[in-house]
């Protein structure tokens, strides 16, 4: 796609969001709507993958370790075409397979079960040097949140990346410098992101998350690195393309009223009065 057509098509995915979090009551949609252009770069232009066949053994793989965001995923995978979009509407509820954290063996295109924040590094690394062993071609994605690398496990993970020299992995970092209790420097200040991954090994990329083209020409320079591991940091904005949730921690987790419902389908050009 190109870089108006995928503009388009992030519109579309936080529509999916909103629809999601709203007919559940419940969920988060300050980080899903943070990481949608990531995601929609990621789905609709990068990833080598086939919506027909999920489980496709050469397909690019995805690892979402901020599993608490899955709104954004379900509604990347939904308008790829994976699952009916209309399916999005049964977000958490009990009989529903889009459970509040996505699982691989329920939804069609997951290719992580995540949630426990902190370990989905471990898991992108695992499939990184699965590839390198069979001699595979595919890349891994990993998106952490810039909250969840407060936890150990994932510089841990980070040396492996490192040790291993995993050039077919690109970790993306989500910072949109806002978590459950507060900012990044108020609850433990992870800062400066880009010299920590830097030490540990990461050929480091910044951009604006929310700039197609940026996200789009990174991605393209991440292929090209050889030897080591590369780090995406994306400068990004909790609850992104809704006024009244930008930069509001109080829309880490927390679903609109019919109100707020509706005000924000309006603000993404649906119609809805």
């Amino acid at each position: 796609m190109d870089i108006k057509e995928l503009t388009k098509k992030a519109v579309e995915v936080r529509k999916g969001i909103i629809e999601a979090v709203y007919w559940a009551q419940s969920g988060h949609p300050g980080g899903s709507l943070s990481v949608a252009d990531i995601l929609t770069v990621l789905y609709f232009n990068e990833m080598n993958i086939d919506e027909k066949n999920p489980n496709w053994e050469d397909r690019d793989r995805l690892v979402l370790s901020k599993g608490h965001c899955s709104p954004a995923l379900y509604s990347c995978l939904a308008n790829r075409g994976y699952f009916p979009i209309e399916d999005l509407k049964t977000f958490r509820k009990i009989d529903s397979y889009l459970q509040g954290h996505p699982d691989k063996n329920k939804v069609p295109g997951v290719d992580m079960t995540t949630g426990s924040l902190g370990q989905g590094l471990s898991a992108a690394n695992g499939m990184a040097i699965a590839a390198k062993m069979d001699n595979k071609d595919y890349r891994v994605y990993c998106i952490l949140g810039d909250g969840e690398i407060e936890e150990g496990q994932i510089w841990e993970a980070a040396m492996t990346s490192n040790k291993y020299k995993l050039d077919n992995l690109c970790v993306i970092v989500d910072n949109n410098n806002l978590q459950i209790d507060g900012t990044i420097e108020e609850v433990m200040s992870s800062y400066p992101i880009d010299e920590k991954f830097r030490s540990f090994g990461f050929e480091i990329i910044k951009i604006d998350g929310h700039d197609i083209e940026e996200i789009t020409k990174a991605f393209e320079v991440a292929k090209n690195i050889k030897g080591k591991p590369t780090c995406i940091i994306a400068k990004t904005v909790k609850g992104k393309g809704i006024s009244y949730m930008e930069n509001q921690v109080g829309w880490h987790g927390k679903a609109p009223n019919e109100e707020q419902y509706k005000e924000a389908m309006v603000s993404l050009g649906t119609g809805l009065k």
